[in-house]
């Protein structure tokens, strides 16, 4: 048992180290457009399943909050938290919608989508990119598996952040530290270099 946790441990670090040689320019592109985004009085909103979801969560609670270093709060929807929401749109629609309605109600053209979905598959983030393209919103995409569809939906003004990897565990891990890159990114690109930095 010992050695098969250690595997875990190995492999996760092994790819993290490969994967940030791979996606430190698109990080740095997404960075670039959140930026762009708060600096002009627009927000995020955040889309994702299941572990995603909660990804999506945490990098909301990282703006809303704080991430490292005190500074105003800054405007991030999770689009994965009002029950009420989900389960009407659901039931009366279909769960294909429940991200998509709340892109329409809530996204507007300057704002950003992050798209959340380990296989790039998801028809409920798909939907949501679709009509956040509606909207004039760009779209950040935290993929792996090589995209999926996703890859077909993207524009050319959207950022794509494919983890290079096929198994879900390790993708959701990068994608916890691509967050938090972004996290730190957008405060240093708002706030300035930190004096502890």
């Amino acid at each position: 048992m010992n050695e098969r946790i250690l595997a875990h441990f190995r492999e996760s670090a092994e790819l993290k180290a490969k994967a940030g040689a791979v996606l430190a320019q698109p990080i740095a592109d997404a960075v670039e457009l959140m930026f762009s985004a708060l600096s002009n009085g627009n927000k995020i909103l955040a889309c994702g399943n299941g572990g995603s979801a909660a990804d999506c969560q945490h990098f909301a609670a990282e703006l809303v909050g704080r991430f490292e270093r005190e500074r105003l709060p800054l405007p991030a929807l999770a689009l994965t938290v009002d029950t009420s929401i989900l389960t009407a749109v659901s039931n009366d629609y279909h769960y294909n919608d429940i991200f998509s309605k709340q892109v329409q109600a809530f996204g507007q053209a300057g704002d950003v989508l992050l798209a959340l979905s380990t296989s790039g598959n998801s028809a409920n983030v798909l939907a949501a990119i679709e009509v956040a393209h509606e909207r004039d919103m760009r779209v950040i995409a935290l993929t792996g598996k090589g995209g999926g569809t996703m890859t077909k939906k993207l524009l050319d003004t959207d950022v794509h952040i494919c983890v290079p990897h096929d198994r879900t565990a390790r993708i959701q891990e990068v994608h916890l530290v691509t967050i938090h890159a972004l996290c730190d990114g957008i405060d240093v690109a708002l706030f300035g270099e930190d004096a502890n930095d």
